[in-house]
Order: structure tokens, then C-alpha cells, then sequence
């Protein structure tokens, strides 16, 4: 952890503040948005959460908080965030400033710790989508200021060429008083420029043709158009005057990781907006965690929270079925249950997760079954959609896949068994990060890339594991004489796995997820 790098994301996320503050939004809910980000994006770094937690003024002991952080954010890594989504949905001439915001924090992030090439990787990533989530070119900055060992690295996908969780309400000083600014002298800054337009909301149609151009969900799309014209017919019988059915608007999205739930559910929202069946159409999404308290008594405060955010859009609840465990889940199940009433013309809630578990999850309250009426099923994605989800990400990332890479790609992904918990569009998105790595350590040794050299990916590019991507990587400490091996009959570390080896791994606490949200 260097002083600097915590400077720096201390410094973007009050750029964060400053940049939702002036689109309307509620600082607390920024910055808490920022420091999860923040946290996703650094958290295989090592040292990260130490600094991470200094970045942030929590305790340098609290490494759950971290992780928690990190967890409930890593949907962002490939999905603009909740904020953000919302401002495009409304249509604000902030949405800009504001997604540029997102994408300097999240190079601000990649400082956290030790920067690793998979971390520069990923992370370039995770601007682009932020910056394409309002239709922005990509940024001026990479997204680290450290190079790769042993040469220079590549521009970011995100950059061109040469370019060089508090909880809501924390102020940036105690009592309101100023934060403290740092002794070197002022720099005049350039006037700001005037807002962008306000982009017009998308169409009924125009909504529908996005649907219609995405990889596969041939099925998916069906019901979803379906439903939409199901509703748009309801409300046209309404305007008429005629009696209107008791239709449910709420929808049970089943299927493997990676599937396209999460761009369904906002296509979705989109669509009930534009029928007037919701007022601002924005996407909330959830998991467990952001809806279960640590105590009884506290998850009802805590859902109906969660709620009242969704109010006039979608609330997208992943891996729902992990609120059937306990007392905890059923409260938070139960207190849903209420406010869907409460508010069922200005509330949709759609639940996604794996069929069996959804299907018990369903069962656990009455309730729930009777509002959820329409199940939508997500398919696996086939050998060639696979190959085409690869070839788009990569080239809104600004790189080319030569057809070589594609074709290995696709001897690849056809290698994976297609059981339950495939990654799909994930897994390619997971190969895609890799090969972005691995092209950039391919070009460690040449000291002036063309532009062609920098944007193509060729087949040895594509490492399906990370220890393939720098096999060459010198190892600190790998020529020192190795440790006496302990006592085969000596007392196991505390926590330990019998008979699990424990060497190169990283330590997890309960609170780290294990798959990012669909």
C-alpha cells in the first residue's frame, strides 16, 4: 500500500461525490457505490484491502468489510452500476460526467496494493463498460500507473494510444466541517463544459430491436415480447375504459451464470417505462446480502430500504433462492412480500437464480407464488454464440481477434461441460480478460507497438488458466532453499482443511462470494 494510491482513490471518490451530487443524486449512495467499486475492482490485488480500508477512514483491521464491499460489486466489473444505470435511464445530462467519474476511480483502483497485469486487465474493462454505458469514446488515462514488468504496457482498452463502504450520509469531514486539502498551490482548472443534452428515452420499438439483436435467448426473447404486448394491450384496455385484468407483472428468470439476466431484467424495465406502466424504468440489483441484516429485527428496515430505492422501476433480486436458508431470509422474503403489495402499480420484482433451488425458494411463502406467474428460462449459450459474445466484448474493448483466435476460442469453450454453473457469456468475458493480459505480457519486449500489434489478439494470446497467462513471470523468493516441510502428525493451521494443501492460496472469509451475479 502506498500513500499515493490511497491519496488517489480518496481523491476520485470525492470526484465520484461531486459528479452524482450535481446530477441529483444522494452522496451517501455515491460514495457508497464508489468505495464497492472501488473494492471489486482491486480485490485480487495483493495488499488491496489494507489500503483499500485507508482509502475509505474504516478500521485497518476490518478485512470483512472489504470483501463484503468487493462482493456485492463485481457485477459492476462488467455492467455499468446502480447509479449510473439510473441516470441513463432518466435520460440525465449528467449521465456523462458521471460514468467518466466511475471509470477514474476505477483506474484510481487499480493502484490499491501491488498492481497486477490481471487487475490493469480487468479493470480496462470495467471503465470501457462504464464509458459505453452512455455511449463516451474512450477515456484519456489507463487505467494504472504501473507498468508491466519487464516492459511497457500496451494502452488499456479503455485508452488510446499514448494517453497517459461508508455508509450512506458520511460526510468528507466530521461535524461538517471542510476536508483538509492538500499544502500545494492551487492549479487553475479549465471552465466546465456545459451539460450534455438530456438523451431522449428509448421507444416501445426501439426497446424491442435491442432485445432482438442480442447473442441467442431466442426463447428468452419470445416470452419477453410476449409479456410486453400482453401488457401494452392492458393498458390500452385501461385508456379505453374497458376492465382490466389482474395481470402479475413480476417475473422468475431461471438459468446458468452468465446467461444475460441482468441485461434482460433493464431491457425490461425499459419496456414497462415505455408502456407507462413505470415511471423512471431504472434496474436495482440485489443479492442476499443487500437485504439481510446481521440481526432479526433489522432485515425488514433493511429490504423495505432496498425497496423504496427500486420504487418506480425493476428490483432485480440475483441468486434469490439463497433467501430460503434461514429466519433471516424469511423475514427479508416476508417483508418483500408486503411491499410488492404495497406498492404493486409502481414496482416490478423480478427473481433470478437455478431452477431447482428457484423452485423451492418459490415455495417458501405463499405469496410468492402467486405473484410470480411468468417463469422465464435462460439456455445455455451455444459453441458459436459463445464465440460471438467473445468477438463483440472484445472490439467495444478496441481490440481484434484475429479469426485464429476465434476458432481456438470456440475448440475451447466446446471443451466445457455445459452442467450447472456453467459461466457462458462470463466464462468468455473471464478468457477475454486473460487473453487481454496475456497480449499485453506478449509485447513486454517490444518497445513500439503499432496500432495493429496493440489491437490484435492472436491465438497464444488466449490463456484458460491465469498461471498460463506469464509463465516466464520471475517468482520473488523462488530460488531460496524451501521451508522444512512440518510434522505430518503436527497440529494443522487453525481453520485449516485437513489434507488440503494450503500453499499458493489466497484466504477467504465467509463473506466473499464465490460467483459474481449473473
Amino acid at each position: 500500500m502506498t500513500a499515493p494510491a490511497t491519496r488517489g482513490v480518496t481523491a476520485a471518490l470525492d470526484a465520484l461525490v461531486a459528479a452524482g451530487t450535481a446530477a441529483g443524486l444522494g452522496a451517501g449512495a455515491v460514495r457508497d457505490e464508489g468505495e464497492r467499486l472501488a473494492a471489486a475492482v482491486a480485490e485480487s490485488a495483493p495488499g488491496a484491502a489494507p489500503a483499500w480500508l485507508a482509502a475509505t477512514d474504516r478500521d485497518a483491521d476490518d478485512l470483512t468489510a472489504f470483501f463484503t464491499a468487493a462482493g456485492s460489486a463485481r457485477r459492476w466489473r462488467h455492467a455499468p452500476t446502480d447509479l449510473l444505470g439510473a441516470l441513463v435511464a432518466s435520460g440525465s445530462p449528467h449521465a456523462v460526467a458521471y460514468a467518466e467519474a466511475l471509470a477514474q476511480l476505477v483506474s484510481s483502483a487499480c493502484d490499491l496494493g501491488s498492481p497486477a497485469l490481471e487487475v490493469v486487465a480487468a479493470a480496462s474493462v470495467t471503465a470501457a463498460v462504464q464509458r459505453a454505458a452512455v455511449g463516451a469514446p474512450a477515456g484519456s488515462t489507463s487505467p494504472a500507473s504501473g507498468a508491466a514488468p519487464g516492459g511497457p504496457v500496451p494502452s488499456s482498452p479503455s485508452a488510446p494510444v499514448g494517453a497517459s463502504p461508508a455508509g450512506p450520509g458520511r460526510s468528507a469531514a466530521p461535524d461538517g466541517a471542510p476536508a483538509p486539502t492538500a499544502t500545494a498551490p492551487a492549479v487553475p482548472t479549465a471552465p466546465a463544459p456545459p451539460a450534455a443534452p438530456a438523451q431522449p428515452e428509448k421507444t416501445f420499438d426501439e426497446l424491442l430491436a435491442e432485445l432482438d439483436a442480442l447473442v441467442g435467448l431466442d426463447r428468452v426473447k419470445r416470452e419477453i415480447r410476449q409479456q410486453a404486448q400482453l401488457l401494452r394491450v392492458e393498458q390500452l384496455r385501461a385508456d379505453a375504459g374497458l376492465t382490466r385484468p389482474s395481470l402479475t407483472r413480476h417475473l422468475v428468470f431461471v438459468g446458468n451464470p452468465g446467461t444475460g439476466k441482468t441485461t434482460v431484467a433493464r431491457l425490461v424495465a425499459g419496456l414497462y417505462r415505455a408502456l407507462g406502466l413505470l415511471a423512471q424504468g431504472h434496474l436495482v440489483e440485489v443479492d442476499r446480502s443487500e437485504l439481510v441484516a446481521g440481526y432479526l429485527g433489522q432485515t425488514a428496515a433493511k429490504t423495505t430500504e432496498v425497496v423504496q430505492r427500486a420504487i418506480g422501476g425493476v428490483l432485480f433480486i440475483d441468486e434469490a433462492y439463497a433467501l430460503a436458508d434461514d429466519q433471516y431470509g424469511t423475514e427479508a422474503v416476508n417483508t418483500l412480500v408486503k411491499d410488492m403489495e404495497d406498492h404493486r402499480d409502481e414496482l416490478v420484482v423480478i427473481v433470478a437464480g437455478y431452477p431447482l433451488p428457484m423452485a423451492r425458494f418459490l415455495a417458501t411463502n405463499p405469496g410468492l407464488e402467486s405473484r410470480f406467474a411468468t417463469t422465464v428460462t435462460f439456455d445455455d449459450y451455444t459453441d458459436g454464440q459463445l464465440r460471438e459474445i467473445f468477438a463483440l466484448a472484445a472490439r467495444r474493448a478496441d481490440f481484434e481477434p484475429s479469426p485464429a483466435c476465434l476458432d481456438l476460442l470456440e475448440e475451447i469453450v466446446a471443451a466445457q461441460p455445459r452442467h450447472e454453473g456453467f459461466g457462458n457469456g462470463r466464462y468468455a468475458r473471464n478468457l477475454l480478460d486473460r487473453a487481454v493480459l496475456r497480449h499485453a505480457w506478449r509485447l513486454r519486449d517490444v518497445a513500439e507497438p503499432t496500432v495493429e500489434q496493440l489491437r490484435t489478439l492472436l491465438p497464444e494470446d488466449l490463456a484458460t488458466d491465469v498461471e498460463d497467462v506469464a509463465p516466464d513471470l520471475p517468482v520473488p523468493g523462488a530460488d531460496a532453499a524451501p521451508a522444512d516441510p512440518p510434522d505430518e502428525d503436527g497440529p494443522a493451521a487453525p481453520g485449516a482443511d485437513p489434507g488440503r494443501s494450503t500453499l499458493g492460496t489466497t484466504p477467504r472469509t465467509d463473506s466473499e462470494p464465490t460467483e459474481e451475479p449473473a
